[in-house]
């Protein structure tokens, strides 16, 4: 498990916790996903079967979310026979109700490899942004869904070869007639704003039939022709179901799933990251509303995580592991927790980094919610030893009602940094009343008036352990039991920070409650990232080396004819402007001066070129190719660009130099 994985586990905890403080009955429910070519691929290059392969990291999630205080209802596996045969009830509903046909289609087959090759196990480049992607995702451009058959240039990503077509009968999802129901639902749903957006797009430019089986032999088999299985996207989300399923089971209570996935007054909230939009808010409605269950109220897509201002990549060192890196520091996983919701909004991309995550512990974590805690525990302790009398201040109080408000508010947004960032304000307010004060004088003039300053000091302590216990568990139940109370903190809803102290509590023995990152540690920290991208650099120059020594050219393509030849228009343009698209990291929109006019079009080459170094340069473009909506942007044209065989990936544009632009090239 990775940090990036915590984008959306930790958020979805964290609200599940909250929840359940003001009063609400929630089951919470996840599990592997275990089908599909990514559990394949992984199982080739470990050796192993891709049972093997999914128990080894399902084994390892359920005994790695326990030590984040990440708690699921009920954790399963889409392998389970639960979810086999959810989903062929599922598909049989589907077929049964006229969303389901066959349709002839041609896929990749690799002759070297002698299998056929879908998704993850071909690459080509993508029929809408031009960029290099896998079979069935565009993961290196504009991140859309890409069908079966439709990507171009395609090659096999196990050994490299040009994949040739073949045709066989695969089964599709009438995905196109829920264009309608779909266009309402995305409006109507509690749907985190940019995930709608997308969602909204892809419906407005026509939604295509969805084929729905892969010519694989690992996964849940079509119930009409077992030499095929369902799609891993397919059968993946019914896993929340078979989920369910298997969490009634447990309770005995074998029915009860019912009530969360067929019609009635359950809400169903999805928390998932914004690389997943077009499955969890397209398919998987379409699916549900297709088979008669309970669509879901609420999709809270989270951005993507970053890692010290990079995307994040195995293969090129950006990325931090919790095992062996994190918790093998002995760092606290309320730390990590509350980094992850406190930093950025849930929508926004989240950018991890030792540095920043350090400053969040000791700045805000340390100095003010710790400082408060121990400061007022210390004091009391060492003065009184127990809860002294007094009453609670009222602006202390409504500070108390403003928070948990703001909490509220913040969770029904699915916003958690506007909740952090409440509760930390509290903290504040708490130390300034603390500082007013200033006990350490009022004990020497006044006890009984010091003790009422105190008193409010602790009640306040208790307010904020029930706020961050759905943040930060440990740190909660460590001031629970300074505070001597015997009851559970994490039972304790919100209605009740401001019910009064015992007086006349003994309390327990203060100790700090969150510790300083020193600046030893930090260095070890940014070391271990720094050397794991070098790894990876010097890993990936020797891959290139060795590419070198064998690079074979491609074939040559089928001929065209002269007529179709005549029919290309090629001419010089001079990039007068070129800029990023947003959210899009190998994307660039650029402004072209083609002699007759200026044109927009949007390139692939964001990765390899700044702006600056486009700007101004005079290259061969394909003009009168047809406009196409790349990256939201409609495309006028596309720049023509070489790769360089000594470093592949490496795409060079086609420089032209003393011609003006307009002028054509035969």
């Amino acid at each position: 498990m990775h940090v990036g994985h915590l984008r959306t586990y930790v958020p979805a905890d964290v609200f599940v916790r909250f929840l359940r403080k003001m009063g609400v009955e929630v089951t919470f429910i996840c599990g592997s996903d275990t089908h599909g070519t990514p559990v394949l691929t992984v199982a080739e290059a470990e050796g192993l079967t891709p049972k093997e392969t999914y128990l080894k990291y399902h084994k390892h999630y359920l005994e790695t979310f326990p030590k984040l205080n990440i708690n699921f209802d009920n954790y399963a596996s889409t392998d389970d026979p639960e979810n086999h045969n959810r989903t062929i009830q599922i598909v049989k509903a589907l077929k049964e109700n006229g969303h389901i046909y066959p349709k002839d289609l041609e896929t990749p087959y690799c002759d070297h490899c002698g299998r056929s090759q879908p998704d993850r196990f071909v690459r080509g480049t993508c029929p809408y942004c031009g960029a290099d992607a896998r079979g069935d995702e565009c993961d290196q451009g504009c991140g859309r869904y890409i069908e079966p058959g439709l990507i171009l240039n395609p090659r096999c990503a196990v050994c490299g070869n040009p994949t040739r077509p073949i045709t066989r009968t695969h089964y599709f999802m009438r995905l196109s007639s829920f264009e309608g129901f779909l266009g309402k639902f995305l409006k109507e749903a509690d749907i985190t704003k940019s995930a709608r957006n997308y969602a909204l797009g892809w419906v407005k430019e026509g939604l295509k039939d969805w084929c729905i089986t892969r010519d694989l032999e690992w996964g849940v088999k079509y119930p009409d022709d077992e030499s095929l299985v369902l799609y891993v996207w397919f059968d993946a989300p019914i896993g929340y179901m078979s989920s369910t399923e298997q969490w009634a089971k447990k309770i005995g209570k074998p029915k009860e799933w019912e009530k969360y996935w067929k019609p009635g007054k359950a809400r169903l909230v999805h928390f998932i990251g914004l690389d997943i939009v077009h499955h969890h808010c397209i398919f998987w409605p379409s699916m549900l509303k297709g088979s008669g269950y309970k669509l879901p109220d609420a999709i809270a897509a989270s951005g993507m995580v970053k890692i010290e201002g990079h995307n994040f990549s195995r293969s090129r060192g950006y990325i931090v592991w919790i095992e062996d890196e994190y918790l093998a520091k002995g760092l606290d996983p309320d730390y990590l927790r509350y980094y992850m919701v406190s930093s950025t909004s849930q929508t926004k991309d989240l950018d991890f980094a030792w540095v920043s995550f350090a400053d969040k512990v000791n700045n805000e974590l340390v100095a003010t919610l710790g400082n408060f805690f121990y400061r007022g525990l210390h004091f009391t302790k060492k003065h009184y030893g127990e809860v002294p009398e007094g009453t609670l201040d009222r602006k202390l109080k409504k500070a108390i009602e403003d928070t948990v408000e703001a909490v509220i508010d913040g969770v029904n947004e699915y916003e958690l940094k506007k909740v952090a960032d409440a509760i930390l304000g509290l903290a504040t307010v708490g130390n300034e009343y603390f500082q007013a004060n200033k006990p350490w004088e009022l004990v020497k003039e006044d006890k009984a008036k010091c003790g009422e300053v105190l008193y409010n000091a602790l009640s306040l302590t208790k307010a904020l352990a029930v706020l961050i216990d759905s943040i930060l568990p440990s740190a909660a139940e460590t001031v629970w039991e300074q505070l001597g109370l015997d009851s559970n903190v994490h039972e304790t809803p919100l209605d009740e920070v401001l019910s009064p102290l015992e007086v006349g509590l003994k309390l327990g023995d203060p100790v700090p409650v969150i510790s300083k990152i020193d600046d030893e540690l930090l260095a070890e920290l940014k070391e271990l990232t720094y050397n794991r991208i070098k790894a990876a650099e010097a890993a990936q120059k020797g891959e290139t080396e060795e590419k070198k020594k064998v690079t074979e050219h491609d074939p040559v393509k089928d001929n065209i004819t002269f007529d179709e030849f005549q029919n290309i228009d090629l001419r010089t343009g001079k990039i007068l402007k070129c800029e990023k698209v947003p959210k899009k990291d190998r994307l660039l929109k650029i402004t072209v001066d083609i002699g007759i006019e200026t044109r927009t079009m949007v390139t692939g080459l964001g990765h390899l070129y700044k702006s600056e170094q486009l700007e101004g340069l005079t290259a061969l473009f394909l003009v009168n190719l047809e406009p196409k909506k790349i990256g939201g942007i409609e495309s006028h044209g596309m720049i023509l660009a070489v790769e360089n065989l000594d470093e592949p990936g490496q795409w060079v544009p086609v420089e032209v130099g003393g011609v003006p632009p307009g002028s054509k090239a035969a």
